[in-house]
């Protein structure tokens, strides 16, 4: 079974800075994509950003310029930077890891991790 579990949320300010972190724990042979979405009160999920094993991000427009992606293959950990925080960004931010194989033959599954609780308030 593989499990991913996320931590660094919080209150922050307005204009403030947090980091996030998901590690996935398990079997895991290789995981293809990562990345973090959120889901506000009343709203549906949404993605936030994306990071392929090579590197390759997607953003929403919403977070671009203010978030960075990055992640760890060697840790099977991704990291969310949020900088310039707005109210907007309140949230549960939850991590997702796509295709992760626990074998070179056989297919993987997607999985994502319980949430964390992001609040941006003065």
């Amino acid at each position: 079974q593989v499990q991913l579990v996320e931590s660094g949320g919080g209150l922050v300010q307005p204009g403030g800075s947090l980091r996030l972190s998901c590690v996935a724990s398990g079997s895991i042979f290789r995981i293809n994509t990562m990345g973090w979405y959120r889901q506000a009160p009343g709203k549906q999920r949404e993605l936030v950003a994306t990071i392929t094993s090579g590197g390759s991000t997607v953003f929403a427009t919403s977070v671009k310029g203010r978030f960075a992606i990055s992640r760890d293959n060697a840790k099977n950990t991704v990291y969310l930077q949020m900088n310039s925080l707005i109210p907007e960004d309140t949230a549960v931010y939850y991590c997702k890891a796509d295709n992760v194989r626990r074998s070179p033959y056989f297919s993987g599954s997607d999985y994502w991790g319980q949430g964390t609780q992001v609040s941006v308030s003065s």
